[in-house]
């Protein structure tokens, strides 16, 4: 039985450099079972030999797409029967929304120094449920994907304007952002379109059961299970109920200017205001021509005349390394 057990791949952006340091780390920690997988084609097979050494804890050493991968297989494969074990995520990649809700920053060999000291002395205390985002594009047929945080409309076109156009420029993850930021801001107040700014998000319906559907453009919508959607914005419990919630902005002039001050403020989602959604429900549908959304860093298309349908999981089990 080992104590931890550490699922990596190597061929995640943020593993290039780390991989060494991890695999010196577990040649000296004998408590630490490491597994590699080169592709998320193996993640089932690594999950299968990793349920027989019975770990207090599972461990995600990847990026986004490694990460959700593993998720969504330790939820629909069953591999652990029905006690599996809390996930940490190791802080790796661009932005990890998981690690970061769940505490861990910084190095990643001292987050997993965190773990083991928390499997050493039980993980009982550190351990929270989160219910999921269940994907899909209506196809009964299709095996839905799990993640945590979703963006659509704009928000999905600033981040993959981020992804091709600000990170090849070699510049700091933070600097990134916040020209992607000021590029969002241009283009929503000012109107103006280029070639090198992000495009204008298209016309979408997005429905949520027992709370109604909105239609129109949106620089920004957000879809998460999270208590808290971003700093500082929490979802108004009257707004319908339900584990999903969602937070939608028009595409209109200063109306994301005014939503950020009253976000910084922590006022956001608490009162009314024209061109802002908040609502809670248990399924989200999001329609329009080829609709795509962001889960928790990767990228999904509904074809033609399908919805992307969003709904909640279970809770499952992750291990919070803050105190």
């Amino acid at each position: 039985m080992a104590l931890v057990a550490l699922l990596s791949n190597p061929r995640s952006t943020g593993n290039r450099a780390m991989l060494p340091r991890i695999r010196s780390y577990c040649a000296h920690h004998p408590e630490v079972f490491h597994y590699e997988v080169e592709s998320v084609d193996q993640i089932a097979g690594a999950l299968r030999t990793i349920a027989r050494v019975r770990p207090q804890v599972l461990v995600l050493n990847g990026g986004d797409g490694t990460v959700q991968a593993a998720v969504t297989e330790l939820y629909h494969g069953g591999h652990f029967g029905d006690d599996p074990p809390p996930v940490a995520v190791l802080p790796n990649g661009k932005t990890n929304l998981i690690a970061l809700d769940l505490g861990a920053r910084g190095d990643p060999l001292r987050a997993l120094d965190r773990i083991i000291e928390i499997a050493r002395q039980g993980v009982g205390d550190h351990v929270v449920r989160r219910e999921m985002i269940m994907l899909s594009d209506g196809n009964g047929n299709a095996r839905p994907t799990l993640g945590m945080f979703l963006g659509g409309a704009g928000l999905a076109d600033s981040i993959l304007f981020c992804r091709n156009s600000i990170y090849p420029l070699g510049l700091p993850n933070w600097l990134s952002h916040v020209l992607t930021v000021f590029a969002i801001l241009g283009t929503s107040i000012t109107g103006a379109r280029a070639s090198f700014l992000p495009s204008r998000p298209k016309p979408m319906s997005v429905s949520v059961m027992r709370s109604g559907e909105v239609t129109g453009r949106f620089t920004l919508l957000m879809v998460t299970t999270l208590e808290k959607l971003l700093v500082n914005v929490r979802t108004r419990g009257e707004q319908g109920g339900g584990p999903l919630k969602l937070m939608a902005i028009e595409d209109r002039g200063w109306t994301l200017v005014r939503a950020m001050m009253m976000a910084f403020a922590g006022t956001l989602g608490r009162h009314r205001m024209n061109g802002l959604h908040v609502a809670q429900g248990d399924e989200i549908r999001i329609e329009g021509e080829r609709p795509s959304v962001i889960l928790d860093g990767e990228l999904f298309e509904s074809a033609q005349g399908r919805p992307i349908v969003l709904r909640s999981t279970a809770p499952m089990s992750f291990l919070r390394l803050a105190a």
